[in-house]
């Protein structure tokens, strides 16, 4: 069977702020062969857009190479305003192995792309999560802390080197994190408020840093376009942390603050298991099995 890895590289622009310049990277994504790409968010609040692909190893080595090449001719980091953190205009590049693929291969690869970026692109990097070359490294909310703005006094600090390129930020184009990893949930849950203060304070009490659940990453975000505050996460392990645990826990949270939810959303795709673990925990399902009792896994199994 042929290899296959996913690759999810998240830009800083979004179709509503620069639809010219996001057009043209999703043209990029389809410009290579044996790369698909399965999916590609944008949201203007966030002033950003997440691509999901999965293809051959070389196919997606070569697709997010022509990617940050793109994102670094066409996003100027010293114009961007958004409500998620960031760092570059090619902030993040995770590869997930997919089929026949393990992690050790996935951080080979991120240090090929790392390098070439700045071999071709004067782009410095940080390797991250299993790519990380020391454990400071594994968060990439610690790596990416200072954002694009404070990441030149942050390089010149000695523990701050990048793994690849120079103590300096590209001008424009700034730095990226580059790193290999298991599947992630990016899950936002939207508030019927305004208060972003209370977004914040839910953020603070669920994530791990703080204490909270183990995998998960969080912070209040503004939705300038609706008027509603929003809980934005990253479940870096689903079974870990599923997602029904932090949407309950948001709800009795938000409940004490005297507002609801509103609504839920996914950012790019999520394994199939952690929606249905959610089915079999709301659903109160006894001696439930995914693999044995969905007609889907079955179908997959069909030739």
């Amino acid at each position: 069977m042929s290899k296959l890895v996913e690759c999810i590289p998240n830009f800083s622009v979004s179709k509503e702020t620069d639809p010219v310049v996001f057009q043209g990277l999703v043209d990029t994504a389809n410009s290579v062969p044996g790369c698909t790409v399965l999916d590609v968010q944008t949201d203007g609040d966030h002033n950003r857009c997440v691509f999901t692909m999965v293809g051959s190893p070389a196919a997606i080595e070569e697709v997010v190479f022509r990617l940050t090449k793109k994102a670094t001719e066409t996003i100027d980091m010293t114009k961007h305003k958004g409500q998620h953190p960031r760092m570059g205009a090619t902030d993040v590049i995770p590869f997930v192995p997919t089929m026949d693929m393990t992690v050790e291969e996935c951080v080979e690869m991120s240090k090929r792309v790392a390098q070439r970026i700045w071999d071709e692109l004067k782009v410095p990097s940080f390797l991250y999560e299993d790519s990380a070359t020391s454990p400071d490294r594994v968060n990439l909310a610690k790596v990416r802390k200072g954002q694009f703005e404070g990441m030149p006094e942050k390089l010149l600090q000695p523990e701050w080197a990048p793994d690849y390129g120079e103590r300096k930020i590209h001008p424009t184009a700034g730095i990226i994190a580059i790193g290999a990893r298991m599947p992630l949930i990016a899950y936002n849950i939207n508030l019927d408020t305004s208060d972003l203060e209370i977004a914040n304070k839910i953020a603070h009490a669920i994530r791990a840093i703080n204490g909270g659940f183990k995998y998960c990453k969080a912070i209040g975000v503004m939705l300038e376009d609706r008027n509603i505050a929003q809980v934005s996460m990253n479940l870096v392990n689903y079974e870990g942390t599923p997602i029904y645990y932090v949407f309950e826990m948001v709800r009795a949270l938000a409940d004490r603050y005297g507002v609801r939810i509103i609504g839920s959303e996914l950012v790019g795709l999520t394994p199939a298991k952690a929606l249905l673990d959610c089915a079999e925990y709301y659903l109160k399902m006894e001696n439930f099995d995914a693999r044995k009792q969905t007609m889907e896994y079955h179908l997959i199994g069909m030739e």
